[in-house]
């Protein structure tokens, strides 16, 4: 069962599908998807959230395979603005989004923090890896900001194409001894 988190100012609560409505007239924009994987269709289809909640994303909870949250903001918890997962895996496991207008703010880097400190702390995984577009440097800040490393360099195909990309990790012993400094930096 995924949990309830929250931050100071984010209430990420765990995908429905009811979500999929608030989900579908936020996800379809190039700033959000431009530097997702490949695997997510565009042009975004009318009923891409809903499809991908059910045959995708809730089957894989379901399993104990994945985690998914919708961040909300505490002071508009109706509202969604973004999303964030957790995936068990070799290289790939966390993934998110946020509506664009609420980009900037340092919202994110609360939501990472409180889902990596789950990850390590309560699914009890020894390391956490993040892969990214090297033009995603928002993205790749948040990582900085956890005290994340770069690993490697590949190429990979996201929805705006080809491009250099870089795999982050960060131990469970790492993240414990620099989690006050990384919170710190979330603010």
């Amino acid at each position: 069962m995924t949990p309830v988190l929250e931050t100071p100012r984010l209430i990420l609560r765990p995908l429905e599908l009811a979500d999929a409505d608030q989900a579908q007239a936020l996800f379809p924009q190039w700033e959000i998807v431009r530097y997702l994987l490949n695997a997510v269709p565009w042009p975004y289809p009318p009923d891409g959230a809903y499809k991908f909640y059910r045959d995708v994303a809730l089957p894989a909870v379901e399993r104990g395979d994945e985690w998914y949250w919708m961040i909300r903001l505490k002071s508009s918890p109706e509202q969604l603005i973004g999303a964030i997962s957790l995936t068990r895996g070799e290289k790939d496991n966390r993934g998110f989004w946020l509506d664009p207008k609420w980009q900037g703010r340092g919202l994110m880097s609360e939501a990472c923090f409180v889902v990596t400190d789950y990850w390590f702390d309560i699914l009890k995984f020894p390391v956490l890896r993040a892969p990214k577009a090297i033009a995603n440097t928002a993205s790749r800040r948040i990582s900085e900001k956890q005290g994340m490393r770069v690993i490697a360099v590949e190429d990979r195909d996201y929805v705006s194409g080809r491009l250099p990309s870089e795999i982050w990790e960060i131990t469970a012993e790492e993240w414990r001894r620099n989690k006050n400094t990384a919170s710190s930096r979330t603010r």
